[in-house]
């Protein structure tokens, strides 16, 4: 029984990533269970912090609240007995954080940071990111434009290239 519960859990949280605004009504509907048992999973997966956020994808620039995001790629040379969590766990503490991920390859982590200006962004990296020890190199990638964003099309352009007929 555990692992039906386990796969109903695991196909819960793929309808919520696909829709988290369904209702426990709509998402039983879908598992074949009851509202109730839904409702339960979803607090047992909070509490186990497997489901941690659900979050709109908001399209800030037709809103007219267009911060400046940046993706940083960061050298860091690793601490003893702790490796990359320790700086890691420092760097994201910043508020201008919004993601960063350890990273194979040529840099060791990749951050996104959003500030309203491109200065706010230039300042955050060299004075607060570049600095702490352990820091080896930051290269900074500013985004020019959002074309997907979280599996989502953020504007689809579609209707705007046909071209209009006449007679």
């Amino acid at each position: 029984m555990e692992e039906k519960a386990m796969a109903l859990k695991q196909e819960l949280l793929k309808l919520l990533d696909q829709d988290f605004q369904q209702t426990h009504d709509q998402l039983a509907r879908q598992l074949g269970v009851s509202a109730a048992e839904v409702a339960k999973w979803l607090k047992e997966l909070e509490n186990d912090r497997i489901l941690v956020k659900c979050q709109p994808i908001i399209n800030w620039e037709k809103a007219g609240l267009d911060d400046v995001s940046a993706l940083i790629e960061v050298k860091i040379t690793p601490q003893r007995e702790v490796g990359f969590d320790a700086l890691a766990a420092r760097i994201y503490r910043f508020p201008e954080v919004r993601n960063l991920y350890l990273m194979s390859g040529a840099y060791d982590l990749a951050v996104t940071v959003e500030g309203p200006t491109l200065k706010d962004v230039a300042q955050f990296v060299s004075t607060k990111l570049a600095t702490i020890d352990g820091v080896v190199s930051t290269t900074t990638h500013f985004v020019l434009k959002k074309y997907k964003e979280e599996g989502v099309i953020i504007e689809d352009e579609e209707a705007d290239r046909r071209l209009l007929v006449t007679p």
